[in-house]
């Protein structure tokens, strides 16, 4: 029986686990860590290590045990003591123990046994999928020291001439923008009276046709007209106050299969009317309308007494 895959398992949910008369692996949480010597960050992790003194049976390794093998409690814990006495005496002969995927056990000189865990796999069930990973330093220090080095050793140098020649640029920029300027207002100015004086002579043309225009104008009689009396024919309509109570013959997918069935009902001698298309697109057709609720419930105990058991009531406020 292999009771290290047994004791694998029960690492992942407990902190600590016994092997009776043998000792007990225990495992405590550790933050996550940076090793500045590799540039790796490890995340947090369960650290496991071995107690000699904790070795009386707690039941929960043989329990996990006889749950997975299905056999009784008394034939495993037999099993499991026969297993730590072998462990004992392969320590005593000087073997070391790999126990997979939780670590080695041997034995030292003082006789006790040494525990070395097993650093590849992680039983935090809370960094599960998580890996040690390695990233490069970010030199910001260094890299500023460099370009304030480059900068002293590489000077910027400016001779007068160019400076001379740089500074006498914008007087002539601004030199021609003035002669622009001026160019540009007198004759803007000039064009600007002439525009006004069409303008002037254009407003004084148009008053003169306006005045001739009304002085040759002619101007209607307003009394007013008596005009014939217009009659209109209006239908009369039911107002309708208070709730509608109708009583449902059918709803039809197509609304000519409702305008055949309310002419049907007609012909039966019923108040039959199509009340439209609910929200499912379904066009309705009521036996009969009533405001009172009690009248539309004497009749539709009526309709599913002699006509239909499908008819039911819709009510409208």
């Amino acid at each position: 029986m292999r009771t290290e895959h047994y004791i694998e398992e029960l690492l992942y949910r407990y902190n600590c686990v016994v092997v009776p008369e043998f000792g007990a692996f225990l495992a405590h949480t550790a933050s996550a860590r940076i090793d500045s010597a590799s540039n790796t960050l490890h995340p947090p992790t369960k650290v496991i290590s071995f107690n000699q003194q904790l070795s009386k049976n707690d039941g929960l390794l043989v329990s996990h045990i006889s749950k997975a093998k299905k056999l009784s409690y008394e034939d495993l814990l037999e099993e499991v003591i026969t297993t730590s006495k072998n462990w004992k005496e392969r320590l005593q002969n000087g073997e070391t123990i790999d126990l997979h995927g939780i670590g080695e056990l041997s034995m030292n000189t003082e006789q006790k046994i040494q525990f070395k865990p097993e650093e590849k796999i992680n039983y935090l069930a809370s960094s599960f999928g998580l890996a040690a990973f390695s990233a490069s330093p970010v030199l910001r220090e260094e890299l500023k020291e460099e370009v304030e080095a480059l900068e002293e050793s590489v000077p910027f140098i400016i001779t007068p001439e160019k400076r001379s020649q740089s500074a006498f640029r914008p007087l002539l920029k601004y030199a021609a923008v003035f002669l622009l300027l001026c160019a540009t207002g007198v004759s803007g100015y000039q064009f600007y009276n002439q525009n006004i004086e069409r303008q002037s002579l254009v407003q004084q043309d148009a008053q003169e046709q306006v005045s001739k225009y009304i002085q040759e104008a002619t101007f209607f009689d307003t009394t007013p007209l008596e005009l014939p009396a217009l009659s209109l024919k209006v239908d009369k309509k039911e107002v309708v106050t208070g709730p509608q109570h109708h009583i449902i013959a059918g709803a039809f997918r197509v609304k000519q299969n409702a305008t055949k069935k309310v002419k049907q009902l007609e012909q039966l001698g019923y108040q039959a009317k199509y009340i439209g298309a609910n929200k499912f697109g379904l066009h309705q057709v009521a036996y009969s309308s009533f405001t009172d609720s009690r009248e539309a419930l004497r009749f539709l105990r009526k309709i599913k007494n002699t006509v239909s058991q499908d008819a039911w009531m819709l009510s409208e406020k």
